[in-house]
C-alpha cells in the first residue's frame, strides 16, 4: 500500500516501515527511527463511540485489534505488556461474529466520545466500559461491513450535550494601543466580527496596552472601567490576581470553574454589550515622542492576561490572542529600548551576543511557555508590521502551546482576516472547531524505547519501562501536553530498538500505540486512539529498504536540522547534515569502490539526496537576508505541519504553462525559466505566478482582451486559478507574488532555484543565469558519489 493511502488511515508517516532488531543495525541507518504522527487527522472512516475505553491495567494501553481474546473466559490479552485483563460485564454480548467497534482490524484508529456525566454521576472510574451495557456504545453510523456489531450500535444513547449552565472555552484578547489608527481600525472590525460568531457560554477579556496595561471591568455598565497595570514591573500570577480581586470561591471549594464574583472574565451572554463598547473605545495612545520607538509592554500584557485567567480557574480550554504592531520596548520580553538609534537585534547580532536583551527576554517567555501549557492556555501572535515584532522571542511560548502565529504587513490584508476567522470557524454542529487540554501518550511493545518528540508538545517528564535515557527534543517522558492542536498538527516521535537481550525475531510484529487526549469545543473530553503494526527484520533485508520513506525521512532530518540550529552555527547544522547524508548513500547505495562514476541509488532512496540539497539552502537554516523573527517563524511553521507541507517547503514546487499543452511539473532549475512560458512556483510561504519576458511583452500590449487571441487569455487565467486552488485551505494564507522575468518580484522565484547556469558558466544556451557562488545540484551529487565509495 502507498504512504499517503496508510497515511488516510493511521494518520502516521514512518521513516522507516521495517525495523531492524539490533541497536548497531539501527543506528546503520544513519535516518532514526521515527514517526510524523498527525494525531486528529481528518479520516471519513473513523468511527466515533460513545463510551470509555477499556484499558490494560498493567501498561496503560487501549483494547485495540490486536488483542487476544478468549471469548470464552471472557479475557482479553494485551498485545504490548501480554498481560490478561477481563472483560467488564459490559462485554457479555461480545463473540467472534458480534464485535466492538474498537476491535474490528479495518480500524487502526478509533474515536471515543463518551457523554458528558451529570453532576450527580457517581461512576467509579474502574468501570471504564461499563457504559456499553448501559446503552451508551457504538454512537457512529457503521458501514455495511459493520453489520454484525448492529446488537450493540441498536444501544446507542442521545445524551451527551452541554447543559446550557456550562461554559465555554476563554478568550483573552490583548490589543496593541501603540497602532496607527488604520491598523487599529482594522483590528477591531475582525474582533467584533468574531465576537458576533462566538457561542454566547464562551468568556471574554479584553486587554490592552501601551507603556501600560489596562484590564476591562466588563461587568461595570455604569461607565468603562479598567485596572491599570505598569508596564515596567514583572509581576508574578498571585500579585495580578491580588491586584484584580481574584480568588478561589469559599461557596465552592476544589471546584475548577467556580468563577468568583468579578467582571474582567464573563461569558459572552452577559458582556457582549459592554466588550463591543470597549473595543470601539480603544484609541491610538499617541505616546510616540520624535527620535523614538513607542512605549509598549507586551510581555507585562500576556503575564497579566495569563495571571487573569489563572484566577479566574478557567479549566474549559484558554486562549491569549495578542495583536500588535512593533516590538516591545519596556518591561519583561523587551526586544529593543525605545531609542531609534539603536537597531532592533539581527542575526549577526545574536551570533557575536551583541543582542543585550535577547537571552533574557527567551527565558521570560520560555519559562512562560511551561505555564500556559500546565494551564492548557494557548498564546496566539498575529502581528503586522514592516519591522520585526520580537517574534523570535516569543516563538517557544506559542509553539510550545500549540498556538498560531502571523506575521504579516498589515491588519488591513486578506490573509489577517482569513486567519482570524479560520481560527474561528464551527462545525456542522455549531461548535468551535478547536481543541484544547490536549495530551498525546505512546505505549509501545517492551522491545522499543521512547526518545523523545520534536513539534509543538511539551514533554510531562513522566517515565516507564518503555523511556529511553536518550532524549531527542521533548523526551525524558512517554506522555506530552500541549494547549491546543488542529486536525493538521503534526508530531515528529523518535524511537531506538532495545540493546537487551533476547532481540526480537525477524518477521515477528511489533506495535505502537498514540492514545490522544483532548477537550472538542463545548462537546466535552474524547481521546483518539490509534493502534499499529510493523514488522521486525533482519538488517540486511530487501525490506528495510523497500520500507523507507523518503519524504518523511527529509521531514524528520529538517526538524533534527532547526533543533540542532537554536544551538550551533548554521555551517555546523549544514555539516552534520552532509556528514550523514555520505554515510546514508555509502550504506545504501550501489557501486564499485573508489569509483564515482558506478555510484546509482534505487529509485526508493533517490530523492532523499535533493531534498537534502534544498533543505541546506532552505530559509530554515540558511539565515542570509532574512530577520530572527522570520526564521524563527519559519521554523515553527516547518515544526507543526504534516509531510506533505512540509516536502513543499523544503523543495518547492514548479509547474510549466505554455501553448504546447496543458500545465506540466518541471525542475525546480533555472533552465525551466524560458521567455514563453508562464510557471507557477509554490513554497508554501509565497505563490509566485511568473510571467517569460514574451508573455509579459503580449500581456502588457493587451492581446488577451483581444476575442482572437483566447487561447492567450486562457493561458494567463490557468495560474491563477491553481493557485487560488492551493491556498484555499492553507493558514496562514501564503503572500502571492506575480512577477515578470527579469522584473524585481522575480527574486522569490530565481532565489529557491537550483543554479545550474551561473555567472561560472561556460555555454548558458539562452538560459538565464543566477549570480550565485553556491554549488549547483549536479556538482553537489557529484561531491557525493564521490565521498560515498571511498573505502
Amino acid at each position: 500500500m502507498d504512504f499517503l493511502e496508510l497515511e488516510a488511515i493511521e494518520g502516521l508517516r514512518w521513516s522507516w516501515n521495517s525495523w531492524p532488531t539490533t541497536k548497531s543495525d539501527c543506528q546503520s541507518l544513519v535516518v532514526p527511527l521515527s514517526i510524523m504522527c498527525t494525531p486528529l487527522m481528518q479520516s471519513s472512516e473513523l468511527p466515533v463511540i460513545q463510551y470509555d475505553p477499556l484499558i490494560c491495567s498493567r501498561c496503560g494501553a487501549v483494547l485495540n485489534p490486536y488483542a487476544r481474546l478468549d471469548f470464552r473466559s471472557r479475557i482479553w490479552g494485551c498485545p504490548f505488556c501480554l498481560h490478561k485483563n477481563s472483560f467488564p460485564r459490559s462485554y457479555a454480548e461480545i463473540t467472534e461474529t458480534n464485535l466492538p467497534a474498537e476491535l474490528f482490524p479495518t480500524y487502526s484508529a478509533v474515536e471515543y466520545a463518551p457523554p458528558r456525566k451529570s453532576a450527580s454521576a457517581t461512576t467509579p472510574r474502574a468501570s471504564s466500559g461499563a457504559s456499553w451495557a448501559n446503552g451508551l456504545s457504538a454512537g457512529f453510523q457503521p458501514s455495511r461491513s459493520l453489520s454484525s456489531t448492529s446488537s450493540f450500535s441498536s444501544l446507542a444513547s442521545t445524551g451527551g450535550g452541554l447543559s446550557s449552565g456550562e461554559l465555554g472555552p476563554a478568550f483573552v484578547f490583548v490589543v496593541d494601543a501603540c497602532m496607527a489608527e488604520e491598523e487599529l481600525r482594522a483590528v477591531k472590525t475582525e474582533l467584533l466580527l468574531v465576537v458576533e460568531q462566538l457561542p454566547e457560554n464562551s468568556l471574554v477579556a479584553l486587554i490592552t496596552f501601551d507603556s501600560m496595561v489596562r484590564v476591562y471591568d466588563l461587568g461595570f455598565t455604569e461607565c468603562l472601567k479598567v485596572v491599570v497595570f505598569h508596564g515596567e514591573r514583572e509581576l508574578s500570577s498571585e500579585q495580578i490576581q491580588q491586584f484584580l480581586g481574584l480568588g478561589r470561591s469559599k461557596q465552592l471549594p476544589g471546584k475548577a470553574l467556580a468563577l468568583q464574583k468579578q467582571g474582567f472574565l464573563l461569558p459572552l451572554s452577559e458582556c457582549e454589550f459592554n466588550i463591543t463598547s470597549a473595543f470601539e473605545e480603544i484609541r491610538p495612545s499617541g505616546n510616540l515622542k520624535s527620535g523614538h520607538r513607542p512605549h509598549r509592554s507586551t510581555g507585562a500584557a500576556i503575564s497579566t492576561a495569563f495571571g487573569l485567567l489563572e484566577g479566574c480557574y478557567v479549566n474549559t480550554g484558554s486562549r491569549v490572542m495578542v495583536f500588535t504592531s512593533g516590538p516591545a520596548t519596556r518591561g519583561p520580553g523587551i526586544v529593543v529600548d525605545s531609542d531609534l538609534s539603536n537597531s532592533i537585534r539581527t542575526h549577526r547580532d545574536l551570533f557575536n551576543g551583541q543582542a543585550p536583551y535577547h537571552e533574557k527576554s527567551c527565558g521570560f517567555y520560555r519559562k512562560l511557555g511551561k505555564r500556559l501549557c500546565d494551564s492548557s492556555v494557548a498564546l496566539d501572535l498575529f502581528a503586522c508590521s514592516l519591522d520585526q515584532v520580537g517574534a523570535a522571542e516569543m516563538r517557544y511560548a506559542v509553539e510550545t502551546s500549540g498556538g498560531f502565529m502571523l506575521l504579516g504587513e498589515t491588519f488591513e490584508s486578506d490573509q489577517f482576516k482569513k486567519c482570524i476567522r479560520h481560527i474561528f470557524g464551527r462545525d456542522e454542529d455549531g461548535s468551535l472547531k478547536m481543541c484544547f487540554d490536549v495530551t498525546i501518550e505512546v505505549v509501545t511493545t517492551k522491545d522499543i524505547r521512547i526518545c523523545g518528540a520534536l513539534g509543538p508538545v511539551m514533554s510531562l517528564g513522566r517515565k516507564n519501562d518503555i523511556v529511553s535515557d536518550t532524549e531527542i527534543g521533548e523526551g525524558g517522558t512517554y506522555i506530552w501536553k500541549t494547549s491546543t492542536i488542529t486536525n493538521k498538527t503534526c508530531i515528529a516521535f523518535f524511537f531506538q530498538v532495545r540493546s537487551e537481550q533476547p532481540k526480537p525475531q525477524p518477521g515477528s510484529a511489533f506495535f505502537v500505540q498514540f492514545i490522544t487526549r483532548y477537550r472538542y469545543g463545548n462537546t466535552g473530553v474524547r481521546r483518539r486512539v490509534t493502534t499499529v503494526a510493523r514488522r521486525w527484520v533482519g538488517g540486511k533485508s530487501p525490506e528495510i529498504s523497500s520500507g523507507f520513506d523518503q519524504e518523511t525521512a527529509a521531514c524528520v532530518m529538517s526538524r533534527l536540522a532547526i533543533n540542532r540550529a537554536e544551538t550551533c552555527y548554521a555551517r555546523d547544522v549544514i555539516r552534520w547534515l552532509d556528514d550523514g547524508l555520505i554515510r546514508f548513500s555509502s550504506r545504501f547505495g550501489d557501486y564499485i569502490e573508489e569509483d564515482p562514476s558506478s555510484f546509482r541509488l534505487s529509485p526508493n532512496f533517490s530523492l532523499y539526496p535533493q531534498f537534502m540539497f534544498y533543505l541546506r539552502r532552505s530559509q530554515f537554516l540558511d539565515v542570509f537576508n532574512n530577520s530572527p523573527d522570520e526564521t524563527g517563524y519559519f521554523r515553527l511553521i516547518l515544526n507543526r505541519e504534516g509531510v506533505v507541507n512540509s516536502i513543499i517547503m523544503i523543495q518547492p514546487t514548479l509547474l510549466r504553462y505554455s501553448f504546447d499543452g496543458p500545465p506540466v511539473p518541471v525542475l525546480l532549475d533555472i533552465r525551466s525559466v524560458t521567455s514563453d512560458a508562464i510557471l507557477l512556483f509554490d513554497s508554501y510561504f509565497y505563490v509566485v505566478v511568473h510571467h517569460g519576458s514574451k508573455i509579459a511583452q503580449w500581456r502588457k500590449l493587451g492581446y488577451h482582451k483581444d476575442p482572437n487571441h483566447e487561447t492567450f487569455r486562457k493561458l494567463l487565467e490557468a495560474p491563477e486559478i491553481d493557485a487560488e486552488q492551493l491556498v484555499a485551505d492553507r493558514i496562514p494564507v501564503p503572500r502571492f507574488v506575480r512577477c515578470d522575468q527579469h522584473g524585481s518580484q522575480a527574486r522569490f522565484l530565481l532565489a529557491k532555484l537550483n543554479p545550474s547556469v551561473t555567472q561560472k558558466s561556460d555555454y548558458t544556451g539562452g538560459s538565464d543565469i543566477v549570480l550565485t557562488d553556491d554549488l549547483s545540484l549536479q556538482d553537489f551529487l557529484d561531491d557525493l558519489q564521490s565521498l560515498a565509495v571511498k573505502g
